[in-house]
């Protein structure tokens, strides 16, 4: 079956172009001219990525990020963030919220498409035979995709759970943000714009017991960050 994805947009224009694009590349595409719209297709139908603009007639992107990473529903629907503002902290804000990525307008369609792969590989589960990473009270479960504190799950999104499983495979290394990178193969964030600090806020806000105080995700002035060993976080 093809991924379904929906494109909410008031754009018509750039609507009908992205929507032909996609469906000509394998995708079944649902699209929405504003908020409300939007809602009713998400309350209908069932989407493995939703591509969502900033600026819509009836409010803000923003606004709908946070009510479906608040909802169990669509906590984890990989989310691409499509916006036209050139404000660094729009973009933050909404990775902030729990989006999973952004793309500036006016954009290519082939990196449209790489970026929407790129979502979809990343929230595709893994092979249930994976291991689970144990660290003290901290588990990766690589095959649930899920990461818990003291056996309940912690609220994070499928980059940041990516992002923690780069870490936790190497703890005790300090990791740059480029080689952060260069392991999250396929992931189209730029590693300049300061978004991989914004998801390890994130991060720590869920598994760290004082995330202004972190033991397990340390930041390595001026070289980037390291997952503490097992010893260390939980001493």
């Amino acid at each position: 079956m093809n991924p379904r994805l929906l494109l909410i947009d008031d754009d018509a224009r750039l609507t009908d172009m992205v929507c032909d694009y996609l469906r000509r590349n394998g995708y079944e595409v649902d699209a929405a001219g504003s908020l409300d719209a939007g809602r009713e297709r998400l309350r209908s139908g069932s989407y493995d990525a939703l591509l969502l603009d900033l600026m819509l007639p009836d409010g803000d992107g923003l606004d709908l990020t946070r009510e479906l990473r608040a909802d169990l529903r669509w906590r984890r629907l990989p989310l691409l963030m499509l916006t036209a503002r050139g404000e660094p902290m729009d973009r933050i804000v909404g990775l902030e919220l729990g989006a999973d990525d952004y793309l500036p307008k006016p954009f290519e369609p082939r990196e449209l498409l790489a970026r929407v792969k790129a979502l979809l590989r990343r929230a595709a589960p893994e092979p249930s035979h994976e291991d689970v990473l144990s660290f003290g009270r901290l588990d990766i479960d690589l095959g649930a995709r899920q990461a818990r504190l003291d056996g309940q799950a912690c609220d994070l999104t499928g980059h940041q759970f990516e992002l923690l499983v780069v870490l936790a495979k190497s703890p005790g290394r300090v990791l740059s943000r480029d080689q952060i990178m260069d392991t999250l193969k396929g992931h189209p964030l730029e590693a300049f714009d300061r978004s991989i600090d914004v998801h390890i806020s994130r991060i720590r806000a869920v598994i760290e017991d004082d995330p202004k105080n972190p033991k397990r995700v340390l930041t390595v002035r001026g070289s980037g960050y390291v997952f503490a060993r097992k010893q260390d976080a939980d001493s």
